[in-house]
């Protein structure tokens, strides 16, 4: 034990006895080897910190090799050194594979960016949902339609990446799609997984626009495995039918001069053209408020007629007619704001107090 102690001391303290140091230094591919070997072990993490690393490492035991085989002339040096050397190259070529594995195309790379990353959507979930839409990009030419009212089937839910498309019902103007909105959520929602309807409005393309489309069916096999993808659609489907109600809203606003609430009945109904009966309906509302007008001064004469005169008491001084003028002041239906300026409804509201208020009929969507 003691003799153990004493050699490794010896060698810690003394060092080996060299029998005599080299008067010249080494060549230019032994200190280059070093250096590159420096600039390799101060390579970072992540992806592009392993390439830095394993691309100064392989050149810098590239290196070493070419000075074991001219230099140092040492079999060893040169084995050691270019199994190093290879190990670092097939370490390069693992990380280019898995960088092309991991790539995408470029619309699918943007709107990975645009609207998954901000919500913190992992890579390998958002391939689930590119692959369920067998990563296809489709195409619309300027006023080509989508969807035309009441012929095509709801049998699929797409997403705009570029353009602007115009929706319409009866030929009348509701709103726009924009990129990176929904073009049928409202009718995706509308419908449960083993119903089948058509679309109720009509989508053309104002210009040249570029969309992706998920199968219904796929996407809800999707939907059914994935909770996560459930969740996620659940909530940017959720957002985009908000959009579109605020979009309306605010249409409704600039119509007819006065901001609407969204949560009113038949909010969908004003914006699209009169029923035929609607004409009708108002005569009969307009018949009836004003027949109490009319009547009310007749019986108002009647009973004066039938009753003895009497002096009236002096805090009586105002006529007895508020159900007459409460019968005039009745709300105005939404075709007849309609069919006015917005500036004649907006007087003509403001002067009587009251907002207007959807009708109670709505169709279904």
């Amino acid at each position: 034990m003691s003799l153990n102690h004493s050699t490794a001391s010896r060698l810690l303290w003394q060092g080996p006895a060299c029998v005599g140091w080299r008067q010249d230094v080494e060549g230019a591919y032994y200190h280059l080897a070093n250096c590159l070997l420096l600039l390799g072990f101060m390579g970072g993490s992540g992806v592009y910190g392993c390439f830095y690393l394993f691309g100064f490492l392989g050149t810098g035991y590239l290196c070493c090799v070419l000075w074991g085989w001219f230099d140092a002339c040492g079999l060893d040096v040169v084995l050691w050194s270019f199994l190093l050397a290879v190990a670092c190259l097939l370490q390069l070529a693992h990380l280019v594979y898995r960088l092309r594995e991991d790539s995408l195309p470029k619309e699918f790379d943007l709107l990975y960016k645009t609207l998954c990353l901000p919500l913190q959507v992992p890579l390998r979930t958002y391939k689930e949902i590119v692959h369920c839409c067998e990563e296809q990009v489709l195409t619309l030419v300027t006023e080509q339609m989508y969807a035309v009212e009441g012929e095509t089937p709801i049998n699929r839910l797409s997403l705009l990446l570029s353009g602007r498309v115009r929706v319409s019902q009866d030929g009348q103007f509701l709103h726009y799609i924009f990129p990176y909105q929904f073009m049928d959520s409202p009718e995706w929602e509308s419908l449960k997984p083993s119903e089948e309807g058509v679309f109720q409005v009509t989508l053309t393309a104002e210009t040249t626009c570029s969309y992706i489309s998920w199968p219904r069916k796929s996407l809800h096999l999707l939907l059914a495995k994935e909770q996560y993808i459930s969740r996620l659609f659940s909530a940017l489907l959720g957002y985009d039918i908000s959009e579109k109600l605020y979009t309306l809203n605010d249409k409704l606003f600039a119509k007819f001069g006065l901001r609407f609430d969204i949560r009113l009945p038949s909010l969908y109904h004003i914006l699209g053209p009169a029923a035929p009966d609607t004409g009708l309906e108002s005569k009969k509302d307009d018949e009836e408020a004003h027949e109490p007008a009319v009547s009310s001064p007749q019986a108002l004469l009647t009973s004066v007629q039938q009753t003895p005169p009497c002096t009236p008491p002096p805090a009586a001084t105002n006529p007895p007619a508020p159900a007459a003028r409460r019968a005039r002041m009745s709300r105005p239906d939404s075709s007849v704001l309609a069919s006015r300026s917005p500036l004649q409804s907006y007087s003509q509201v403001m002067s009587r107090g009251q907002a207007p208020l959807a009708p109670t009929h709505t169709p279904e969507l």
